[in-house]
């Protein structure tokens, strides 16, 4: 028998045919356990979280067969309270599926802390930005008897003299103490 005459034969047309009907009576099959499993067209409503505290957000979710899951605590905010949430994903009035997780960042209960450099010795040209960038804010300056003339001498917070490696809230007011260009004791 022939490749040819085998393509042709009536048991090779059929087996195609139930081959052909096979595949598609498991696709339908398919679809329609996909349907039922995966909830297809119910979708539940994410709640607007931000704002509220991790007990409520928590609530809330739950009350909607949503799962909460903390991403991160990071960044404070002092727009919103202490560990409440201040960033969601998916956003609020999202169409999601039951049991989805919805990722919170919370607020926490402060700046971070922040080590101080060394700057002593340092230009205020050169101070300045390197304080700004960590977060902190530049406060009073003054000027003491120093031989170099806008150099860093002290750095103090709340009065009391900061030195290197000590850490202070991001945000934090740091002033200055200045050398003047004047030597010490030459008045």
């Amino acid at each position: 028998m022939s490749l040819i005459k085998f393509l042709t034969s009536k048991t090779f047309l059929i087996q195609i045919v139930l081959a052909v009907v096979g595949v598609v009576v498991l696709c339908f099959i398919l679809l329609k356990w996909l349907n039922i499993t995966t909830n297809h067209g119910e979708f539940e409503t994410v709640p607007e979280l931000k704002g509220k505290s991790i007990g409520v957000a928590n609530i809330e979710l739950t009350e909607n067969n949503l799962k909460l899951e903390i991403l991160d605590s990071s960044n404070y905010n002092p727009d919103y309270p202490k560990f409440s949430v201040i960033e969601q994903d998916p956003i609020a009035g999202e169409k999601v599926k039951d049991g989805r997780k919805i990722y919170v960042t919370l607020n926490p209960s402060g700046f971070r802390k922040v080590k101080i450099p060394n700057l002593k010795e340092k230009t205020f040209r050169q101070a300045k930005p390197t304080l700004e960038a960590l977060g902190f804010v530049i406060g009073e300056i003054t000027y003491t008897d120093y031989l170099g003339e806008n150099e860093v001498v002290k750095l103090k917070h709340k009065g009391a003299e900061i030195k290197e490696g000590d850490e202070l809230p991001k945000t934090s007011k740091i002033d200055l103490v200045l050398g003047n260009g004047n030597r010490p004791g030459s008045n």
